[in-house]
């Protein structure tokens, strides 16, 4: 990023897709989070107040929830909002500046909220210089099932995926999750590791 012609919106950039791949978001929600949906103080990590735009002139089907910053993404939120986040403006504060800014200014001078384009434009951008093969292929859809799947391997529950990622139905988050062809003989090995500690024996 310190070699980026603008490292304010590459280091936003960045953040907003790590921030995918990390606990699964979607693009429409990164662009609609304020600081004050960072909630530092619940939980053992903390959480974001993820919302969506729901649908209609009324904004129904609208759905909100709060994702525990597992994964990293504690970590990630603190060194964006202490650092790159004050090159846009000084309204880190504020609760309901825009956690990712756009480049362009309201009248105040403080920033707009990003567009999804900006996003997705940022993305292919760093992908086409840093990850050629992936150009193209490697989009915030696809770093929202990454997310899932990394969350499935480190041993989360498919039912807590489907919190996290804020699907209505399970079916939905098993297309999400894309899993080694060892799986099933890992799960195998894991629910035997758990029976042999559960009942003190050892295993034959």
């Amino acid at each position: 990023m310190e070699e980026a012609r603008k490292y304010a919106p590459a280091a936003r950039n960045y953040t907003a897709s790590r921030l995918a791949s990390l606990i699964g978001p979607r693009i429409s929600e990164l662009c609609l989070l304020r600081i004050g949906d960072v909630r530092w103080d619940l939980g053992r990590f903390g959480k974001v107040l993820l919302k969506g735009k729901g649908k209609g002139s009324q904004g129904r089907g609208k759905k909100e929830r709060l994702v525990p910053l597992i994964n990293g993404s504690r970590d990630l939120l603190e060194w964006w909002v202490t650092g790159p986040r004050w090159e846009f403006d000084d309204k880190v504060n504020d609760p309901l500046a825009p956690l990712f800014p756009s480049e362009r200014r309201y009248g105040d001078g403080s920033g707009r909220a990003v567009t999804d384009d900006a996003l997705r434009t940022g993305l292919s951008e760093a992908v086409a210089r840093h990850l050629p093969h992936q150009a193209g292929q490697l989009t915030p859809h696809v770093l929202r099932h990454f997310a899932a799947s990394d969350l499935y391997r480190n041993g989360m529950d498919v039912v807590a995926i489907q919190e996290i990622l804020g699907h209505e139905w399970l079916n939905t988050t098993m297309i999400y999750v894309h899993v080694e062809k060892s799986h099933v003989e890992d799960a195998w090995i894991r629910a035997g590791q758990r029976a042999t500690a559960r009942f003190g024996g050892t295993r034959r």
